[in-house]
Parts: structure tokens; sequence; C-alpha cells
């Protein structure tokens, strides 16, 4: 049986949350999951990503996730969000677009990302 889309969403918005919590253990990576960001593989596995998130210094620098978006076309839920970066006296944010596969088990398979440059908002 195929899974429904808010499950889906709900599979890529606990990857979001936990950019901010810095806690992977709910987010439910395969254990092949691959990452890539802007073309390069930043995550090998669905453990490898997970360490990333709970302990990886460029995701400490992240306080706040905003302007949430998806859209789900099949098996993949393309998100838009605002991360709002640490020291957050200077108000910087960069727009992340990503998109995550998900199996139909509700689990991610596959994590593509990209990104601008941080801006004041």
């Amino acid at each position: 049986m195929a899974l429904d889309e808010s499950a889906m969403v709900a599979a890529a918005k606990t990857y979001v949350d936990a950019l901010v919590s810095h806690d992977a253990t709910v987010v439910p990576l395969h254990p092949e999951c691959t990452r890539t960001e802007l073309g390069v593989k930043t995550g090998r596995n669905g453990g490898h990503i997970a360490r990333s998130l709970t302990w990886g210094p460029q995701f400490r620098l992240i306080h706040t996730v905003s302007d949430f978006t998806t859209v789900v076309d099949g098996h993949a839920v393309r998100t838009s969000y605002l991360v709002h970066v640490q020291p957050r006296f200077l108000r910087l944010a960069a727009r992340v677009t990503e998109t995550f596969t998900v199996d139909d088990a509700g689990r991610i398979t596959k994590i593509v990302a990209g990104f601008s440059l941080p801006h004041r908002v």
C-alpha cells in the first residue's frame, strides 16, 4: 500500500526539525539513504546522516527554521524553508530547498539539497 502524502511530509518535517533540535533519533532514515548538497555527496548512509544531524558542526549553527513549505510529487517531497543561523543578533537566514524521496514504509531514501547565501531577515 502506498504511503499517503501527509505521512511523506511528516517524514521530511522530522528531518527539518532535527536541524534545530540536533536529535535525529526520530528521523525515519533508510539505512541506505544518501544526501547530496549542491552536487556533493554529504551523507553516505542513514547512520552517517543521523550522526551529522546530531553532532555535525555545520548544523550546530542553525537555531530556527521558518517559512516551511512542501509539494508532494509521487514519492518526492520538495521542501523550501529558511534556516536561521548563529549569531542570532545578525539575523541571518538562508533559503534551503531539499527534495526527500520517501519509500512506501515512510523511510527517507534520498535527500537532495541546495541553498542560497545567508542574508539579513
